[in-house]
């Protein structure tokens, strides 16, 4: 659940992408996160029986707007639990190094807003509760939440989260790029060689058009775009074992050869500055045609008057297949009782009831199968160009693995991804450094 800015951007989701990364650092202290234990004894309630929890959310502007009413109300209808909830003197993108010191502190929250990536090395804290006791209620409805939602929320079997906010990419397009190259403009069911030879026949060097673009940092935003390849391809992050790489392979060979072909052509926009603002400034004046995006964008198409569309990311076979990167409510452990009370408030927050107010006010996707069904979901998408193709794409999304090694095998990736798409080196080159360092990194994590 992350705000959007003045102009529409959900600020911190760019950042969130690059920061991926950070959680190596994060790593590092893990034995420190390990030797917390529980902030609090197994009481909780006070004299009258009412138990409080402290909520870290990291939301400014309509985001926390929108969640101090939903807390509010949560408070008014449930006496016997008092919500305290507050950004916790941070933005959701800072929150990590927060929760860091609390954990070192023995003072942390009951839930805080962590990002998917993160909660990996948090889960090392014995501080971090395991939600295995409450996730079969029926109260809870743990299944209703989107597949790949669940998963950001799950270390080695265990829930150790509620989800959050779940997004997804897909491929938005400027309709008048397409219109002035004489261009048929892309469907459902295209696929990658489609987006090649589209990408190639928009480029015109000597007006400055890329056929696309990519983030060429080589962080996180430049990574997760492979991996819907990969995937289908029949690889994976890692191996069953998580022993080694799953894409030292021709998933792997197939999917960097896929992105080499785009800079053969040199019909990709190499965004290499942190963020990929220069990217979507290039789409929103007609300089890049498509690109691989989230819904956080569309607001800043709508608001730039963008003659823009969505479609599915493309495929090697026509079958759907995307990324999400979800973020989750992490509760922390501060004794029994006050478990069970954030568990009844998460659960309350992330109800289809709530769940939908969030969505639309806050501009999310819903996280719960269930609110997609609900008519104001339905009406909503329907006033925003490309909203329902996102909502859409939520039923065959897949997410990364949440692991604690994963930063250090997404930075040799990126850095790979970027060979190709700079045409400075060969799939197979390429492919053979990323498992040479990430490999070691898996066999030696703990």
């Amino acid at each position: 659940m992350t705000e959007y800015n003045a102009s529409g951007r959900r600020p911190t989701r760019r950042q969130f992408l690059r920061g991926g990364l950070a959680v190596a650092a994060v790593a590092g202290a893990a034995p420190v996160l390990s030797a917390c234990g529980g902030g609090g004894d197994e009481g909780g309630t006070d004299a009258g029986g009412v138990v409080t929890i402290t909520m870290w959310h990291g939301q400014a502007d309509q985001g926390k707007e929108t969640l101090d009413k939903l807390v509010a109300d949560f408070n008014a209808s449930h006496p016997k639990i008092k919500v305290d909830a507050s950004s916790g003197g941070v933005l959701a993108d800072s929150m990590l190094q927060k929760i860091t010191t609390a954990l070192s502190s023995g003072q942390y929250p009951d839930v805080a807003y962590i990002f998917g990536p993160d909660i990996a090395s948090l889960a090392r804290s014995k501080a971090v509760a395991d939600l295995s006791p409450y996730t079969g209620a029926a109260s809870v409805r743990w299944d209703d939440f989107w597949p790949a939602a669940r998963e950001a929320a799950t270390v080695d079997g265990k829930p150790r989260a509620f989800p959050a906010l779940v997004d997804n990419l897909c491929v938005a397009y400027n309709k008048k790029v397409f219109q002035d190259a004489g261009v048929q403009p892309p469907a459902a069911g295209w696929t990658w060689d489609d987006f090649i030879a589209t990408a190639k026949s928009l480029t015109n060097p000597g007006k400055g058009v890329f056929g696309t673009g990519w983030p060429g940092v080589g962080d996180e935003d430049c990574v997760w775009r492979i991996w819907p390849m990969v995937w289908e391809l029949g690889g994976d992050v890692v191996t069953a074992d998580r022993k080694a790489i799953g894409f030292d392979n021709d998933a792997g060979i197939k999917s960097l050869t896929t992105i080499n072909r785009l800079g053969k052509d040199k019909s990709v926009y190499v965004d290499t500055k942190p963020g990929s603002e220069t990217l979507y400034q290039l789409f929103n004046n007609g300089k890049v045609a498509m690109v691989a995006t989230g819904p956080w964008q569309l607001p800043d198409f709508v608001d730039n008057k963008i003659d823009y569309e969505v479609v599915p990311l493309p495929s090697f076979s026509g079958k759907p297949i995307t990324i999400a990167g979800p973020d989750t409510w992490t509760i922390f452990d501060n004794g029994k009782a006050r478990v069970q009370a954030t568990v009844e408030f998460i659960s309350w927050l992330t109800d289809s009831a709530q769940d939908i107010q969030w969505a639309i006010t806050a501009g999310s996707l819903p996280l719960r199968t269930s609110t997609v069904q609900k008519p104001e979901w339905t009406s909503h998408v329907e006033e925003t160009v490309g909203l329902k193709t996102f909502s859409e794409a939520l039923a065959y999304a897949k997410t990364r693995p949440t692991i604690r090694a994963y930063p250090r095998i997404s930075q040799p990736l990126g850095q790979a991804i970027v060979e190709m798409l700079l045409d400075k080196s060969t799939p197979q080159d390429s492919l053979r450094k990323v498992a040479q360092s990430a490999n070691v990194a898996l066999q030696t994590s703990g």
